[in-house]
């Protein structure tokens, strides 16, 4: 599980980090989805954290692209 980032911890990473942290989220979404569906206990505040959280780094790749 990833920890919940704010932006200012992103800015010191490198592209090559924050796509491995970009797919990490992805993966943990992914999961999440699957628990949901065979009925397991999911943390439900957690779709919402990973979803912000990717937003987050697709913002600072796009920064780091754009300068």
């Amino acid at each position: 599980m990833v920890a919940v980032m704010k932006f200012a911890e992103l800015v010191s990473k490198t592209e090559s980090e924050l796509h491995q942290i970009c797919g990490d989220l992805k993966r943990e979404m992914l999961n999440l989805r699957m628990q949901a569906k065979v009925n397991q206990s999911v943390n439900v505040s957690r779709f919402r954290q990973c979803r912000r959280d990717v937003a987050r780094v697709n913002t600072r790749l796009k920064q780091l692209k754009s300068a």
